[in-house]
């Protein structure tokens, strides 16, 4: 099979979305200690700075699995985009603190739907033989919206420090900067077409079948048939519960990958880089620097993890990200105990962020889209992004938090959860590796 143009074009809107994702998640880290000066805030306020973000990202991924189920993907995915680009212009113009938070909320709102609909829509237009390559596309969007981020904060701190006197103006340009490639998804999301899958469920199986024809496919017909079969339960029954024993597993599944994913201390490390290098007694410009370095390494490993997901497998990635992120976070959380050999942080953290990235970014949001059969498959993802998020903005309120009374302890903190996450996918995770989303639900026990 073919990559055809339509099916290219489809999945680089679609993961379009995880660029703004890693934009808008990352590029507060440039921001934190101008946020902290210009209004005043403690530990606790500026944790809870970034946090509004977070708390408006889990509010959007409960609710972005119902909306796509019920205007489909790509209408959802217009709204997301609205959404990133009114956070952008507000957080650049924003007057005081609480219209900060608002906008940074109505940000979040956009980064979970994203989450949610942007795999979901990439992973049932994709074919199984490169589904796990496809919707990883998304992932690296995310890092490369992150590396982004952190160049962009560099850049234009750079700028301000040089050539523009009003230095506390930098931050809003930061923050705002997000409006260009917010509009630049708003427009192309209207030259794709709308899921096959979905189709299927509104009973619009003539759009579906040119859907597949169009992404390529080498028997449309048997494949729209294999698609009818798979959801023809769900006539009638649209409003299907996600919670019934029958879908314990793919619940567990979704819920533990996406907790652990933020228990491995990613996003508190990437939104806090500079605070970190500061804290070891890095200066302020060799902490941004770093911060850039981490980002670049951050999308190689990415592109790594791509690279073998469907070679060798999501449990198997997982398992060697787990054994080489817990060795990693053992060594920072040494350096900090002993407040000794500094010099090794970087290199530590490179570390960390490359098994990390190979292993659970290059993996959680295809997993999450494949466990769960189509008829709940939106909410599924909603639930595992949730997840996600909710632990995201625990441990990003109380990191600095926790950091200031000792900087040791949350990575000593989030090596032991890496341990646990290894026996767990040692004993529990199934491989959904080169397996059809209709034939996964059988090896899943789902009827």
């Amino acid at each position: 099979m073919k990559m055809t143009p339509y099916l290219f074009k489809s999945t680089i809107v679609g993961a379009l979305g995880g660029l703004l994702f890693g934009f808008d998640t990352a590029v507060i880290a440039g921001t934190t200690q101008q946020l902290t000066t210009v209004f005043s805030l403690t530990p606790s306020t500026l944790g809870l700075t970034v946090a509004i973000g977070l708390i408006g990202t889990v509010i959007g991924a409960m609710f972005a699995g119902v909306l796509g189920q019920k205007i489909g993907g790509r209408e959802a995915l217009r709204i997301m985009a609205i959404l990133y680009t009114v956070s952008a212009i507000g957080t650049a113009i924003a007057w005081n603190w609480p219209s900060l938070m608002v906008f940074r909320l109505i940000g979040g709102l956009g980064i979970g739907g994203s989450s949610v609909l942007g795999p979901v829509y990439i992973a049932e237009l994709a074919p199984a033989q490169w589904r796990g390559r496809m919707v990883g596309l998304f992932q690296f969007n995310v890092v490369f919206g992150i590396l982004v981020a952190y160049l962009s904060n560099y850049l234009i701190a750079q700028y301000f420090v040089h050539h523009v006197s009003q230095l506390a103006m930098q931050w809003r340009w930061q923050l705002g900067v997000a409006a260009i490639p917010s509009v630049l998804f708003l427009i192309m999301l209207y030259g794709i077409p709308r899921s096959s899958r979905w189709l299927v469920t509104q009973n619009k199986t003539d759009e579906a079948l040119e859907v597949l024809k169009m992404m390529g496919s080498p028997n449309s017909e048997a494949e729209l048939q294999e698609i009818k079969d798979s959801i023809h339960m769900e006539r009638g029954m649209g409003d299907e519960p996600l919670f019934q024993s029958k879908y314990r597993l793919p619940i567990f599944l979704a819920v533990s990958i996406g907790l652990f994913n933020q228990l491995a201390g990613i996003n508190a490390i990437l939104y806090y880089t500079p605070f970190i290098f500061e804290k070891a007694g890095f200066s302020q410009l060799s902490g941004s620097l770093q911060t850039v370095i981490i980002g670049l390494i951050n999308l190689i490993a990415t592109m790594l993890g791509m690279s073998l997901i469907d070679k060798i497998g999501r449990k198997t990635l997982l398992l060697i990200g787990s054994v080489g992120t817990a060795l990693s976070l053992a060594g920072v959380a040494g350096i900090f105990f002993t407040n000794s050999h500094q010099d090794l942080l970087v290199w530590l953290l490179c570390s960390y962020i490359t098994f990390f990235a190979l292993s659970q970014g290059a993996v959680i949001w295809v997993y999450i889209s494949e466990v769960f059969p189509t008829r709940v498959r939106a909410k599924g993802q909603s639930l595992g992004s949730s997840s996600h998020w909710i632990m995201n903005a625990i441990i990003s309120f109380s990191f600095p938090i926790m950091a200031k009374a000792s900087g040791g302890t949350p990575f000593a903190f989030f090596a032991a959860m890496m341990v646990t996450q290894f026996f767990v996918v040692l004993f529990v995770y199934p491989e959904t590796k080169g397996i059809t989303l209709e034939r996964l639900q059988a090896k899943l026990g789902i009827q």
